[in-house]
């Protein structure tokens, strides 16, 4: 689909380079609490928090977010309201409107460093958040 037939579409449109999107990664949580066991309460610990700064509702149909191992969620149709936050875990469950679930069965994050990028559908880029091998969580 082109650009402007995504923006008329009322997909998550791009904005000039000297604007920020209209969601963002708002905060990563990259190293759950306790032992690393892989059980699906201990990878739903791990989750990236995007939200969206507007009034306007977004649809996030096609946008994705990967880490740089090249791990990546693809959202199907899922409208974000304005002025409302949407949690992508990595383990499984189901999906709501605040809630979303990658379905992975290992850790996506990385403790020690990662970034996770948030990309349009188009594959520019719409947020990044970079973090070192310090603490648990990081606010973008």
């Amino acid at each position: 689909m082109a650009i402007a037939g995504a923006v008329a579409a009322g997909l998550l449109a791009a904005a000039p380079a000297e604007a920020a999107s209209p969601v963002q990664i708002y905060r990563v949580y990259y190293d759950s609490p306790g032992k690393d066991t892989r059980s699906n309460a201990s990878l739903n610990a791990e989750w990236v928090q995007l939200y969206n700064r507007t009034t306007t509702a977004r649809q996030l149909k096609g946008v994705t977010l990967r880490d740089k191992s090249g791990h990546t969620y693809t959202f199907g149709s899922f409208t974000l309201k304005g002025h409302k936050s949407v949690y992508v875990h990595t383990g499984r469950g189901t999906n709501t409107a605040t809630n979303r679930y990658w379905g992975s069965k290992a850790y996506i994050w990385n403790n020690t460093g990662d970034t996770a990028y948030l990309r349009y559908p188009s594959g520019s880029l719409a947020d990044s958040c970079s973090w070192g091998s310090g603490g648990s969580s990081k606010y973008c």
